[in-house]
């Protein structure tokens, strides 16, 4: 686990994983969540960027030659302070994933502590007055230096290595050790009270916590972000994707909502696939050749493990130290065959966006990923746009029949109908494509109104259940499987959920600027053969890391246009069309 935000999230799109940051702007979740961990993302993540930085839209580069002027050495102050942050919080990613994987029951105590100082330590070097000062030295050189001949002493990335830099330190010091520690000890209580109230399907247990929650959420984002005081939502919001506001959200989410209900309701009222039983589980599904099966699958699609590991976990994640050392995880089940191939196909998604960072920028935060919704379009553009498609499974059908005999009649339009089954429910992680961002827009509706205060905590059931039959056109049945079903509210996650469809959004349109520029990606797919797709979004994405002041940003840097409804709707049509037999439009 990367230390202070939490790996993504789903082992698939229908078992999304919750976050763990690992700074006060964003407290920690539980370690009994499901993560992915990218690095220092959320302690490096604000708004947008003060006038010292302009964007470019330049090829990831080495750092620039000396220059004659005293810019240079201040800037390199800058970056020998904020390695030495990002190595230590890469030491606290490596005593995660061990605390997810290898250590022993008994241990759990110790490596509280253990947590517990390293993170002060960080969270000292992060504030202290020295780090301020050379930021305040290195900014009024660059901006002499911009008024004078020699403009051209820090280029674009190393710019942005000061604008992410100065966010950082800001927004951690603004919020202080104590409002930190009330926050830490909040979660803590609340996890408790929430697994209580979950267990006994008591929401009336759980709601007095959650007022406070909200009241110390509001607190902790205006806090660190005063701008935005009037709107703490959007203070939320830019934790996890930066420059997002409220309203942004809601112009999509409104867009999208009746579109995807839509075809919710097409899929319906069409004709469900034929899938044999077998390939829903069974004992000959062992978990040794699924294993195998999976790491197959990650080599083919370009895992370095000599850079990496792959491991089980009960909740899979992605994380480890940094770029160099990235550790992934994924679960096996026999009444479940594919969870473990899905598992890895979206956590070796999220490993490739690590290993590909800007190794010219090694522990520096423009190296870094732009936002939660960009890491997870990188695992959702394997897992759902490439992992589930037609062609993936003209190459995945070989595989599983050299692991799993018994499969020797299954034909790759058998797989793919089998994998790309709808069947709305009321679980969120247990959701499938096409109904998943439905339990999305309930959320947010609902945060959004917890946040702004035209929705009591009394009321939460209620509109759950409305909003649940609105989007999803299910019943709730109960608040064990409705409002009290997410881990995130006790951890302080609040402005956490929109990443998730933002992600799908995205991927969507990365894979579509792909397409373009590979226009035989399909028979690349069906081959086996991968690299040109990962050394294609290694260019786009990855290695350009976080040069740009939003997602939105990086869009129209790629593909030519910001977050795009037109195109997501397009691709769920086209990717549940042939399965249930839908008219063409």
């Amino acid at each position: 686990m990367f230390p202070l935000l939490a790996f993504l999230l789903p082992s698939t799109l229908s078992s999304v994983r919750a976050l763990t940051p690992r700074s006060p702007l964003c407290p920690l979740l539980p370690s009994s969540s499901q993560h992915f961990r990218p690095s220092r993302l959320v302690s490096l993540r604000a708004g947008r960027a003060a006038s010292i930085v302009t964007m470019t839209t330049s090829s990831p580069a080495a750092p620039a030659a000396a220059s004659g002027c005293s810019l240079r050495p201040l800037y390199e102050a800058v970056c020998e302070r904020v390695r030495e942050i990002s190595r230590l919080e890469g030491a606290m990613g490596l005593l995660d994933w061990d605390e997810q994987t290898m250590m022993p029951a008994g241990s759990a105590g110790a490596r509280g502590a253990q947590k517990a100082a390293l993170a002060a330590c960080v969270h000292d070097k992060q504030t202290e007055p020295a780090l301020g000062a050379a930021l305040d030295a290195a900014e009024a050189a660059l901006a002499a230096a911009d008024g004078g001949s020699d403009g051209a002493a820090l280029n674009a990335y190393e710019r942005a290595v000061l604008r992410d830099a100065r966010r950082s330190y800001d927004l951690t010091r603004r919020t202080s050790r104590e409002l930190a520690g009330r926050m830490a000890a909040l979660q803590a209580e609340a996890h408790a009270t929430w697994v209580a109230a979950r267990k006994a399907n008591d929401w009336a247990a759980f709601a007095p916590m959650l007022e406070r929650l909200v009241a110390t959420a509001k607190e902790a984002a205006v806090t660190s972000r005063p701008a935005l005081s009037d709107r703490p939502y959007d203070a939320c919001l830019d934790t996890f994707e930066r420059g997002m506001t409220a309203a942004r959200v809601a112009e999509v989410f409104n867009e999208l909502k009746p579109r995807v209900k839509a075809l919710l309701d097409e899929v319906a009222a069409g004709t469900p696939p034929d899938v044999p039983s077998y390939l829903d589980g069974g004992p000959e599904w062992e978990v040794d050749r699924q294993a195998a099966l999976s790491k197959a699958v990650a080599t083919a699609m370009g895992f370095e493990f000599d850079k990496g590991r792959l491991d089980v976990a009960v909740h899979p994640f992605t994380g480890g130290p940094g770029p160099t050392d990235v550790r992934i995880t994924t679960r096996y089940s026999t009444d479940n065959p594919w969870e473990g191939v899905s598992g890895t196909v979206h956590e070796v998604g999220h490993a490739l966006y690590e290993q590909g960072r800007n190794p010219a920028y090694e522990d520096l935060p423009v190296s870094l990923p732009l936002s939660m919704g960009v890491h997870e379009s990188q695992s959702l553009l394997w897992e759902f746009c490439v992992g589930q498609s037609q062609a993936f499974h003209t190459f995945l059908t070989p595989l599983m029949h050299k692991y799993f005999p018994h499969t020797a009649d299954v034909t790759p339009e058998v797989l793919h109908a089998a994998r790309n089954r709808v069947a709305p429910g009321l679980i969120r992680v247990d959701a499938d494509c096409l109904s998943y961002p439905g339990h999305i827009f309930v959320r947010f509706d609902i945060e959004s109104a917890l946040m702004d205060g035209s929705l009591a905590v009394a009321d939460v059931p209620r509109v759950w259940a409305e909003k649940m039959r609105e989007y999803v056109g299910v019943e709730v049945t109960d608040d064990a499987s409705g409002c009290l079903q997410d881990v995130h509210w006790s951890g302080l996650a609040f402005g956490y959920f929109p990443s998730y469809t933002i992600g799908a959004m995205m991927a969507v349109q990365l894979l579509g600027a792909a397409r373009a520029d590979l226009p035989d990606l399909d028979a690349m797919v069906e081959r086996g053969e991968f690299k040109p797709l990962r050394e294609w979004l290694r260019a786009k994405v990855h290695s350009v890391g976080s040069l740009y002041a939003s997602p939105d940003e990086l869009l129209v840097a790629v593909t030519g246009r910001p977050l795009d409804v037109d195109g997501y709707v397009a691709f769920l049509r086209q990717k549940y069309a042939p399965v249930y037999g839908l008219a063409d439009q």
